[in-house]
């Protein structure tokens, strides 16, 4: 395995990719492989380790490359600094894919909570002009939908800026209170989704206490009606933050640990890998 840990872009010295490459052998005589992007979450506020480096070896250990971005968090993430990063790090890998043995078709971004946010983020609002003027997209410096995912993988996401936000995540982006303001619309994603905006593969707990269940049933809605095909799990009972849902990324509390949410992973695994453009 090759890993390293990279600034990508000298424009947000905070923002990293850690790379988690499989070296290419003769005896598997596998030229590329499919690559994920995995951003962790924490409300923009701080970078859960939990839903870092374990999901990034889960997906390593199933024949993907995997590059988990730590995005620009606290006053940082304030505008659209991890939207404008995730768009540039699909864009990096499809830049160096012969470097990282990645099949450019296939470059995928999963994320949970505020991470599950900047994921979709990248998918809803790929074209955004914000987004196509720091690629270079209308000068030429980069050709269109380098940075639109090929599919999304989105962990009990936050999702939308209306009622039911977990508001400190907007409050993040929005650089101070967000409620009722434009800020609040603009990070609203259910209100971007159209029908460029790639499939997804979603999950969530019914009675999440910190993200609610409304986040995702306003994103899959919104897809439903734009015509957009997505997977979606709704797993009867679960705290937030589950992550594999198993006693590594527990850190010691029972709570944590939830077999039946554990199946997700599984499942996003065989999505993942058998999708096709």
């Amino acid at each position: 395995m090759r890993t390293e840990t990279l600034v990508f872009d000298p424009r947000y010295p905070d923002c990293t990719l850690t790379t988690y490459i499989h070296d290419p052998h003769e005896e598997l005589n596998i030229s590329t492989r499919r690559a994920i992007i995995v951003c962790p979450g924490g409300g923009y506020q701080f970078l859960s380790e939990r839903e870092g480096e374990p999901v990034a070896l889960r997906y390593f250990a199933a024949g993907l490359n995997v590059f988990v971005l730590r995005y620009s968090i606290r006053e940082k993430a304030a505008g659209d600094a991890p939207l404008i990063e995730s768009a540039l790090a699909v864009k990096f890998i499809r830049d160096h894919a012969e470097e990282y043995f990645v099949d450019p078709a296939y470059v995928f971004i999963t994320g949970f909570s505020a991470g599950g946010h900047c994921a979709a983020m990248c998918a809803t609002m790929w074209n955004d002009p914000s987004v196509r003027e720091a690629l270079g997209i209308d000068q030429g410096d980069a050709p269109e939908g380098i940075n639109r995912p090929t599919a999304t993988v989105l962990c009990y996401p936050v999702i939308t800026g209306g009622p039911f936000a977990h508001r400190g995540s907007i409050d993040s982006l929005c650089g101070g209170p967000s409620e009722g303001t434009e800020g609040a619309d603009r990070y609203s994603l259910e209100l971007h989704v159209d029908g460029t905006t790639p499939p997804a593969f979603i999950w969530h707990t019914y009675n999440d206490p910190v993200v609610p269940i409304q986040n995702t049933l306003l994103y899959t809605s919104a897809m439903a009606t734009a015509g957009v095909p997505f997977e979606y799990h709704v797993y009867p009972d679960g705290v937030h933050g589950l992550s594999l849902c198993n006693k590594e990324t527990s850190v010691g509390y029972d709570i944590l640990v939830n077999p039946v949410c554990a199946r997700w992973i599984e499942d996003a695994i065989r999505y993942v890998t058998e999708f096709t453009v």
